[in-house]
């Protein structure tokens, strides 16, 4: 049976990091957590005479630096000054150069978002009448690439040695104190440190390329480095390093001194001051993701980094314990039903606390039941909360094989007692008879058995004597006494070793228990993964303020109509979404803008766009529109006739190879 078991488990491992690595290389396209709301000049626009200054406004504060907004005129040379400055609350403005000529300028910016995530794009506007221009944004997003999915995995690792740090001293601290002395729990937690603190190392260097040029040959630059260290993310990551200093030394006297400790009240002593000092540790470190990731922007942060303290906290105490407990089951000797209850309770415990702190980050992320499934955010969450549903339904299992681990030894001493009275009976009853049938045959059995005693013990004195001949003869003289004894040390081991896992082995209680618990860390494991992509995704409230305040900036400003319909053509990088904008949007001519955008808000360049009007209540239409291209992912058309007012469909055909093809439409007001 154990033979079969390791390949399973191996299996089991290489499949889960498939589908972590699956997740982790999907995440990179939701990146942005701070979204453009407003822009002067606005997007598409047509201005008569060249702006003084281009302004930008984002739904949250961001990091920006000198050259984060660049301004490019038709031919694809800078036209700003450089130096960008703060105007109001998220707003952001850079100089342009005057005399500037007509045409179709192009803004692109890079900046970082309050809760560390870099943040691009790109627009353009025109001055005097619409041109064609030569500018191609890169379709390449910040945080992408391979710095990206370096930096996404170096935070996945980050999560997985927390858990397993935090997880495993709580588990050994609190429910199987014995556990200190097992090799390979003290490997377990050991690895939880350098897994935590080698990532925490790797994010450092990567941040600079990570929210920049995204560059490998960045990764090195002292310079960018240097810059790291001044911003938030980066003293949260120096942090992290100092803690898990702290933490170094909590492990040496957790695996090293407590273990040497024979008194009890001194043995106390320690564990109490441990366990202050592991929390003091454990809280630190979660505060340093607390202070630099989501908790620490948008409404009620006062309140909501402590409670994704706590949630962080209880994870780890969960499902680092949860792996502690696996190991155990697999890797030591023994582990007391005891220590299985205790973690039992306090594993449920740690699941109450993660629904109640959960459903408060879950509002205050989403703000409304539709961001469930109309945002990236709330479709990940759903399939969060999914997976925590199958982890609990599986510890309900351990449950059961834990209770039922429990009664065994009690069973087995009830077996014995009642046994008991049974064998003394049939003991005196043995005598009894043997009294009375002795009576008989000891006369004529007397001198058989004497011959036999003298043979036996003949026998035995012959077989003493041949396993001593044996030892003297494979022992050497001299100084082989020492290895021949460890050679024999070490067989015996081998030996005992191989009996304790055949006997562990061959109990099904602690065979089905072990089942169950590798099918939660299984389960864990990929939850981990789409709880690492969900904090790298713009929240669900984020998403829909940035799109109400978009769209409440273009009609205050313009009178205009700005309707977005997303598209899937159904072939190879089908997917995006087609913006139509007209202008006045009232009956008779109009401006009509079409912007064609990837999913991660990446001009588009598609081959092909057309549009068409239908008003259904009045018979009128289809009334084809045909927009000229001017730009990668923009279209325009000049004088589109309305010719009533009414509900109109807009209907867009986007074509994104040869073959692929779509016409989605959306109903809006118009006149």
């Amino acid at each position: 049976m154990s033979q079969t078991i390791a390949p399973r488990v191996r299996t089991l491992l290489l499949l889960l990091l498939a589908v972590t690595g699956a997740l982790l290389a999907g995440s990179a396209p939701v990146s942005a957590h701070a979204a453009l709301t407003a822009s002067d000049p606005q997007q598409g626009s047509v201005v008569k005479e060249a702006p003084a200054q281009v302004s930008l406004t984002f739904s949250e504060g961001v990091a920006m630096s000198d050259g984060s907004v660049r301004v490019l005129d038709p031919k694809g040379k800078r036209v700003d000054t450089g130096k960008t400055s703060e105007q109001g609350t998220n707003t952001y403005s850079v100089k342009l150069h005057s005399g500037l000529p007509d045409g179709t300028f192009t803004v692109t910016y890079q900046v970082v978002s309050a809760d560390s995530h870099p943040v691009s794009g790109a627009f353009t506007f025109s001055i005097g009448a619409p041109s064609t221009t030569s500018v191609s944004v890169s379709d390449q997003e910040a945080g992408g690439g391979v710095v990206g999915w370096l930096y996404g995995f170096a935070r996945y690792l980050s999560y997985a040695g927390f858990i397993l740090l935090v997880g495993g001293a709580a588990f050994v601290l609190a429910c199987w104190q014995r556990g200190t002395g097992e090799r390979s729990v003290q490997r377990l937690v050991v690895s939880g440190w350098l897994s935590l603190t080698g990532a925490t190392l790797a994010m450092l260097l990567l941040r600079g390329s990570y929210t920049g040029s995204g560059k490998v040959g960045d990764i090195f630059d002292l310079g960018l480095l240097s810059d790291v260290l001044q911003t938030k993310t980066g003293a949260a990551l120096v942090s992290r390093l100092l803690l898990l200093a702290a933490g170094a030394l909590f492990i040496a006297v957790l695996f090293g001194a407590y273990e040497k400790r024979e008194d009890d009240e001194e043995k106390g002593d320690l564990t109490f001051g441990l366990a202050i000092g592991g929390f003091v540790v454990a809280a630190g470190l979660a505060a340093t993701w607390a202070m630099a990731e989501h908790a620490s922007t948008g409404i009620q942060t006062g309140i909501s980094m402590p409670v994704d303290m706590l949630h962080l906290l209880a994870v780890a105490v969960w499902l680092g314990g949860l792996s502690t407990l696996l190991v155990a089951l697999y890797r030591a000797p023994s582990i007391e039903p005891s220590a299985v209850r205790r973690f039992s309770r306090i594993a449920f415990g740690s699941v109450a606390v993660l629904a109640a702190t959960g459903i408060y980050q879950s509002w205050r992320q989403l703000g409304s039941w539709s961001a469930f499934t109309g945002t990236s955010y709330g479709q990940l969450l759903l399939v969060k909360i999914g997976l925590v549903a199958v982890l609990v339904g599986i510890a309900w299992i351990s449950r059961r094989w834990t209770a039922r681990l429990s009664q065994a030894p009690a069973m087995k001493a009830a077996k014995t007692s009642a046994a008991a009275p049974v064998k003394a009976a049939a003991k005196t009853s043995a005598k009894a008879s043997a009294k009375t049938s002795a009576a008989a045959s000891a006369k004529a059995s007397a001198k058989t058995s004497a011959a036999t005693s003298e043979k036996s013990k003949e026998s035995e004195d012959e077989d003493l004597e041949t396993e001593e001949e044996k030892e003297s003869a494979a022992t050497p003289a001299g100084g082989g006494d020492g290895k021949r004894a460890t050679q024999l040390a070490r067989q015996r081991a081998a030996v005992a070793t191989a009996r304790d896992k055949r006997l562990r082995d061959a109990d099904p209680l602690r065979s089905g228990l072990r089942r169950s618990v590798l099918a939660e860390a299984g389960v864990a494991v990929v939850l981990l993964a789409v709880t690492t992509v969900l904090t790298s995704t713009e929240p669900g409230r984020t998403v829909e303020e940035a799109e109400a305040a978009t769209a409440a900036s273009s009609q205050e400003a313009t009178g205009a109509l700005a309707v977005d319909i997303p598209f899937d053509t159904g072939g190879k990088d089908g997917k995006g979404l087609a913006r139509v904008e007209i202008d006045p949007a009232r009956v008779g001519g109009n401006d009509m803008h079409v912007y064609v955008q990837r999913p991660n808000g990446k001009a588009f360049d598609i081959p092909e766009v057309k549009v068409s009007f239908t008003l259904k209540a009045k018979d009128i239409g289809p009334l084809p529109v045909v927009p000229d291209r001017i730009a990668t992912g923009h279209w325009t058309a000049s004088g589109v006739q309305i010719p009533m007012a009414g509900n109109w469909a807009i209907a867009v055909t986007v074509r994104t190879s040869d073959i692929d093809q779509v016409t989605v439409d959306k109903n809006a007001q118009i006149g």
